[in-house]
């Protein structure tokens, strides 16, 4: 995140001025490149406005931006920094999310690192992360490598810094999880990610909870529920779930 912390970043992203640059065009659902600026700083993001979000069947209309922001928060309380700072917010179209934008090499995804033992344990929690939101869709495009992250390995820098983006069609109360990170299925769950889905899993339990409080702001009760259940089950058993039964791989993979 270059020279900037994530707080600096989440107030750019929540409280400045946004530009829109231009329109994404390989986006499935109506997304902006913006600038979006604070006095002096300058951040680059992703807007995606609620009345751009393509009608599904299966996901209440209107949502997708919320499950974005949600995606964000449960990232954060287990821990895992795995989703970039996101913000829920007006901009030029209506209201929607705004997702700083990481500098990441696009020839670098999934199917490129998924082989290469220093991206392990980022890539357990990612696949645990998926699980716990449901993700209905975790193509190999929507896992970016940091710009220069591997080049940095001597350094104090996270060698393996990856991120996970397009979270829209997460926390469903039915199953859906469509990815293509399965090559940990039925493995034991490191024992540290295993605390921090027990502690994740307290800090939901208790109803006054930060944590409880953000999430139903922006989940219904079925959904808080069914995420309840994933991570306790996850909890129990102990290991890197199997895929289940119908479709499980998203299209295309990447």
């Amino acid at each position: 995140m270059d020279s900037q912390t994530k707080a600096e970043i989440l107030h750019v992203l929540r409280s400045g001025t946004m530009e829109v640059e231009g329109v994404l065009p390989w986006s499935s659902n109506y997304a902006f490149l913006v600038t979006v600026c604070v006095d002096e700083a300058e951040v680059t993001a992703v807007y995606k406005p609620r009345r751009g979000e393509r009608p599904l069947w299966d996901f209440p209309r209107g949502t997708l931006s919320l499950r974005e922001q949600s995606a964000f928060i449960v990232s954060e309380q287990l821990g895992w920094d795995l989703v970039p700072p996101t913000a829920l917010r007006r901009g030029e179209h209506g209201p929607g999310s705004v997702q700083y934008f990481v500098p990441h090499d696009p020839a670098q995804h999934y199917f490129t690192i998924e082989s290469d033992p220093i991206f392990r344990i980022p890539l357990q929690k990612m696949a645990l992360l998926d699980v716990v939101i449901n993700n209905a869709d975790r193509k190999g495009g929507h896992v970016l490598v940091e710009n220069n992250a591997q080049d940095v390995a001597d350094s104090l820098i996270d060698p393996a810094k990856i991120w996970g983006i397009d979270h829209g069609i997460c926390f469903h109360e039915e199953y859906k999880l469509r990815t293509v990170i399965w090559e940990f299925a039925g493995e034991p769950i490191p024992p540290r990610l295993l605390s921090d889905l027990r502690f994740f899993l307290g800090e939901l339990e208790e109803p006054e909870s930060r944590l409880r409080s953000r999430l139903k702001a922006l989940l219904n009760s079925g959904e808080i529920g069914a995420l309840m259940s994933r991570v306790k089950r996850l909890i129990k058993e102990g290991v890197f779930p199997e895929p289940g039964p119908g479709r499980h791989y998203p299209w295309p993979p990447v």
